[in-house]
């Protein structure tokens, strides 16, 4: 029949001679909380990484190979590009845009 009030951090019960109230620590409430918290969060990692493992495994081996493959061109679709200083000190440091966008 206790009676617990978290606001408050107080749980209160009878007894044959009246009401015992027992106060809680705010300070250590607190800690308790944060310690629960970063707890929670290491369980979740740990689920996460084992179901990232466990689906890891199911990948054949021909797919995890890395290719050596040229990337796309995302200019491609752009009939003209143009090149444009990146303003470092280092004038091999450019980029392509489209020859009709503003640079700015």
């Amino acid at each position: 029949m206790a009676v617990p009030h978290y606001a408050y951090l107080v749980l209160k019960m009878p007894l044959p001679a009246g009401v015992l109230a027992l106060w809680a620590n705010l300070s250590i409430a607190y800690a308790c909380e944060i310690e629960s918290l970063a707890l929670t969060e290491a369980t979740d990692l740990s689920i996460q990484m084992a179901s990232m493992v466990t689906e890891a495994k199911t990948v054949p081996p021909d797919d995890m190979e890395i290719l050596d493959l040229e990337p796309p061109h995302a200019f491609a679709k752009f009939k003209e590009v143009k090149e444009i200083g990146l303003g470092l000190d280092d004038p091999s440091k450019t980029v392509k845009i489209g020859a009709h966008l503003d640079p700015k």
